[in-house]
């Protein structure tokens, strides 16, 4: 039984009408600034993005029966695996949509499983030696494009770089001095400062908000990429190429984060969200939600541990204010300034940002294996984890026929897997005398 733990609102208690959009505004300050970065970072619609936040936490909201306080936001788990398959694909982005529309039948098809034999072969497939090196893979594979962003290499402009570093250290300073409410958007206070720095040396280009201002247009649907062809929107077409089933083993590394947010935000509600209203349902609703946002052009969608950080701090758990967010998250992604806005963002403060992002989501793996006390006195141990930095981070690629190449995340989570399953255990060593 979990501890009950005394919240101020409860999850099934609504907020007062000006309480309520108050705190649910809140919730949208926590997760714009890493909601928008991925499609700023893979170049697709922005307002896309904010729209599937909104309608994908709604749908897990149904699913799980308003009974769990979820924001649903854009993964950076498949940042790498969508950049692949577009420069695969010369551009086109049909394998990277099809990709995370099969990603979200992945999660359907375990929660089917989960629910009729248990989640206990999860832990086996999953244990912490092979998901932190997963975790850690996933940021420090995307660190060239931070440093490269950031203006750090040969030939780099100084404008840039001192906005990179100046975007750095604002945010790390308000990540760690920062008190009550900056402390949880430290990243949107980072974009925010970056930006002025960038006005003031110069580097913003006010191109997009200008075209939108001359065009008139303050309210449009969001710019949808559909896998049908219709008037005014972008399409794709649904591929079962190699480079659309090469992202599927992301999902290894996604539904291990999913299990472990809602085991994290169980402890702060003192419920336990696995088994009510369960595992099952959490995963069905993460997985109908992703295939959503894929479908109309967006990106997966994932838990935010920024929002449970404004859960924990708040003692507010209410489902009405995550709920209330994603309602407020729409309506932003139907105001074209908002996006042309966020376009004008130079690549210079994304990049002195992503380098502590990125940077902590590598660290994020490494508490998994300090945290789960992992032994790397044990040699298989230490086999399994440098296999899969080395081939994760190495650029590795693996040709399974015609229909599969594994490389990246991926290549390395299955690297990962197999051998957690084929090295012997080793036996506990005596204790050393005292």
């Amino acid at each position: 039984m979990s501890q009950r733990v005394e919240m101020i609102l409860d999850v099934n208690e609504k907020p007062k009408p000006a309480q309520w959009i108050l705190l649910s505004f809140q919730h949208v300050f926590a997760m714009f600034g890493a909601t928008i970065l991925v499609p700023v970072l893979t170049g697709f619609p922005i307002s896309v993005a904010l729209f599937a936040s909104g309608i994908g936490t709604i749908i897990y909201s149904c699913i799980t029966r308003f009974k769990v306080p979820v924001y649903l936001g854009s993964s950076f788990a498949y940042i790498s695996a969508v950049q692949i398959a577009v420069a695969a694909m010369s551009g086109d982005v049909s394998a990277a949509q099809t990709g995370l529309i099969l990603i979200g039948l992945v999660y359907v098809v375990v929660s089917i499983l989960v629910r009729f034999i248990g989640k206990d072969w999860i832990d086996k497939l999953l244990p912490p030696i092979v998901i932190g090196p997963m975790i850690a893979v996933i940021g420090l594979g995307l660190a060239a494009n931070a440093v490269g962003n950031a203006g750090f290499v040969t030939g780099g402009d100084w404008k840039v770089m001192l906005t990179a570093v100046f975007t750095f250290i604002l945010t790390a300073l308000i990540s760690t001095k920062a008190k009550g409410f900056f402390k949880i958007i430290p990243f949107l206070c980072g974009i925010l400062g970056g930006y002025v720095f960038a006005l003031a040396l110069g580097i913003v280009d006010f191109a997009p908000l200008q075209e939108v201002l001359q065009s008139g247009k303050f309210l449009s649907l969001p710019e949808f990429i559909l896998p049908i062809a219709l008037p005014g929107f972008k399409s794709y077409h649904l591929y079962f190429g190699p480079e659309t089933f090469a992202i599927l083993p992301v999902a290894l590394v996604t539904i291990s984060e999913h299990i472990g947010d809602h085991t994290v935000l169980g402890k702060i509600c003192g419920r336990n969200f696995l088994k009510e209203p369960g595992l099952d349902k959490t995963l069905m609703g993460d997985g109908i939600a992703t295939s959503i946002s894929a479908l109309l052009g967006g990106p997966a969608n994932t838990t935010y541990g920024e929002n449970t950080g404004v859960i924990g701090m708040t003692k507010v758990s209410s489902v009405y204010v995550t709920v209330g967010a994603a309602c407020i998250a729409i309506v932003l992604s139907c105001v074209p300034i908002v996006s042309a806005f966020i376009s004008t963002i130079p690549n210079a403060v994304l990049g002195g940002m992503s380098i502590i992002l990125y940077g902590v989501i590598a660290s994020n793996g490494l508490r998994v294996l300090i945290d789960n006390q992992v032994d790397f006195g044990q040699q298989r141990n230490l086999i399994i984890a440098s296999a899969m930095l080395v081939i994760g981070l190495g650029g590795a690629v693996l040709p399974l026929g015609k229909l599969v190449t594994l490389s990246g995340t991926a290549l390395s989570a299955t690297v990962g897997i197999v051998l957690n399953l084929i090295l012997p255990r080793e036996k506990q060593t005596a204790e050393k005398s005292k």
